[in-house]
């Protein structure tokens, strides 16, 4: 198995307003076909699909799945950014879990959680600078 993740599948109740949510965040669509809407990251893409759908794909009850005890992370390109986007978020709809605060190992975010329930943490890595194209990597390019 090659060290990736290819896509990053969310089960979301209500399709086209978690779609909404992240197309006020500035995110576009990419095509695909009925049933699955999906937004092209660099290297990755993020679907959205049917809650129930994804319960019936796993053969487990839809209430077993949840949203899981994860997180998401967006990293950004200035301290700044992170309460920015904080804020947009929270105009969009979610609820800010953590504004934006320093962190013990240097850095600077903070949590929201999306319309649907998933948690992102949006994060300035002073010792991770992203690349031109956005792309991270753990220690930086």
């Amino acid at each position: 198995m090659e060290q990736r993740v290819s896509l990053i599948t969310l089960g979301v109740p209500d399709m086209e307003k978690a779609a909404a949510f992240y197309e006020a965040l500035g995110w576009q669509r990419a095509e695909s076909p009925d049933g699955v809407i999906a937004f092209d990251l660099i290297s990755q893409t993020l679907g959205l699909y049917p809650l129930a759908a994804l319960a019936e794909d796993i053969g487990v009850p839809e209430a077993e799945l949840g949203t899981g005890a994860m997180t998401l992370s967006h990293n950004t390109r200035s301290r700044e950014a992170v309460a920015e986007l904080l804020a947009a978020a929270e105009a969009a709809g979610a609820e800010v879990l953590k504004p934006a605060q320093d962190v013990f190992w240097g850095g600077h975010h903070g949590y929201f959680r999306s319309p649907d329930g998933h948690v992102w943490e949006i994060a300035f890595n002073p010792f991770s600078p992203l690349a031109q194209n956005g792309a991270f990597r753990w220690n930086g390019y």
